[in-house]
């Protein structure tokens, strides 16, 4: 039996909805009388939100274990959550010793997992519930000045490099009441911008016709709140009502991640994507035509089984024809379980590495170009926190471009700026005014 732990930490690896779980999960324990600690090191009880998208992430969370062991030879109680957890839950009991092991849709129960492994013994929980998790969590009461707030969970689309319809289910809406009540208590507690989130974010419904957009408006009417993002979406189920929110909803930022994996219409079907390159092409064409001057950001993996050299100049291609604001690439990781996990074809690791520089390149010219392009304009920056010099704040642009400032101003306010120079990854802006509430 083990003294009933009195301070905990949480470390979230991957996804921003992993961001939303991990602080939800610290809201639970925060509810139960617990303290947070400022690092592993010194807390009573470490959960370990782990993400199974990517090998070397699973192996991280062993190896992240492993360290929780202190030099006198004793240890935090250790939960396990998230998708390794789902996906991994009797090898990690296997390999390792912890106390919890709890999948992404039950975390609402780690509060009673955590007390039955005080009392000895390993707790699991990776059941996937009918019943909402969501219920069941705390009222928000302070956040910072950007919020997370999950919509949607689960995929349908079975990708087949892809575990997560296998760890986190079928695509499941929350309801419409129970998102603007959520909405609502964020910016209570401090928030001035909702991100929304979610597998597929845009596949969002509530089983009477309302779509995402409908959502986007209904926020867009809670006082208090300036921005409205959301994010990940499927292109295929990119409606037209979601595009005309981008031309019709102030508050709806304009940014758009939309993640295409490749510009090849063979290695697109072999991923299951059931979209063509010239059809999201297009797709972007209608965005654009919507809202001009949108960012747009995407997703890529290189080194897909059978891919050829032919195959992988139409990612770079597409590439050049976007021009994406942003955009994160990945090597091929074979997940077991997975469909692409036992196709022929395998890519060489060295041609893999070649192919991610060349795409890395591509992405990181075109983010520095949009970036370039943004000097001279005028924009509102939500200010989210300090910056390394003196007075200097650093906050987000409707783009989503970092943005740093010296100014007389607070965190969480909204404060008009030129932008004046841009960097790789940054800008740099003077204010001009502080925006309107």
């Amino acid at each position: 039996m083990n003294a009933p732990p009195k301070t905990f930490h949480v470390k979230s690896f991957g996804c921003q909805m992993n961001v939303y779980d991990g602080e939800r999960m610290g809201e639970l324990m925060t509810a139960q009388g617990l303290a947070v600690a400022p690092d592993a090191a010194s807390a009573d009880l470490v959960i370990l939100n782990t993400c199974h998208i990517r090998e070397r992430a699973t192996e991280k969370v062993y190896s992240d274990i492993g360290r929780l062991r202190r030099d006198d030879g004793t240890r935090p109680m250790i939960a396990v959550a998230g998708c390794v957890a789902q996906a991994e839950g009797a090898e990690i009991a296997r390999r390792t010793k912890v106390d919890v092991v709890v999948g992404p849709q039950a975390y609402h129960r780690l509060p009673e997992l955590v007390a039955d492994a005080a009392r000895g013994g390993l707790a699991v929980d990776t059941d996937m519930p009918v019943e909402s998790k969501f219920g069941r969590l705390p009222a928000r009461r302070r956040v910072g000045p950007s919020a997370f707030l999950t919509v949607q969970e689960g995929c349908d689309k079975f990708c087949t490099y892809c575990v997560v319809p296998y760890t986190r289910g079928a695509e499941v809406s929350r309801p419409f009441a129970a998102i603007v009540d959520e909405a609502n208590a964020l910016v209570d507690a401090g928030a001035r911008e909702i991100t929304l989130l979610g597998q597929n974010v845009n596949a969002w419904t509530d089983g009477d016709g309302r779509g995402l957009h409908d959502l986007i408006r209904a926020l867009d009417r809670i006082a208090g709140l300036a921005r409205i993002r959301y994010t990940t979406s499927h292109p295929n189920d990119m409606a037209q009502g979601l595009i005309d929110a981008h031309a019709d909803v102030e508050k709806l930022m304009p940014f758009l991640h939309l993640p295409v994996q490749s510009g090849n219409d063979r290695v697109l079907s072999a991923m299951n994507r059931a979209h063509s390159r010239d059809g999201y092409l297009r797709l972007l064409d209608r965005v654009r035509a919507a809202r001009p001057d949108i960012a747009l950001s995407g997703d890529f993996i290189v080194g897909f089984p059978g891919e050829t050299d032919a195959e992988f100049a139409d990612t770079l291609s597409l590439i050049d024809a976007v021009g994406y604001a942003q955009a994160f690439s990945f090597k091929y990781s074979a997940r077991p379980g997975t469909p692409a996990a036992d196709m022929a074809g395998a890519i060489p690791a060295d041609v893999i590495d070649d192919r991610l520089q060349q795409l890395q390149a591509a992405l990181n010219r075109d983010q520095a170009a949009f970036n370039a392009a943004s000097v001279g304009r005028r924009c509102d920056v939500l200010l989210e926190r300090p910056g390394k010099r003196v007075g200097q704040l650093i906050g987000k642009s409707p783009w989503l471009q970092s943005v740093h400032v010296i100014a007389d101003a607070s965190i969480g306010d909204l404060v008009t700026v030129d932008l004046v120079h841009a960097g790789p990854n940054s800008l740099a802006g003077e204010v001009v005014a502080r925006a309107a509430a």
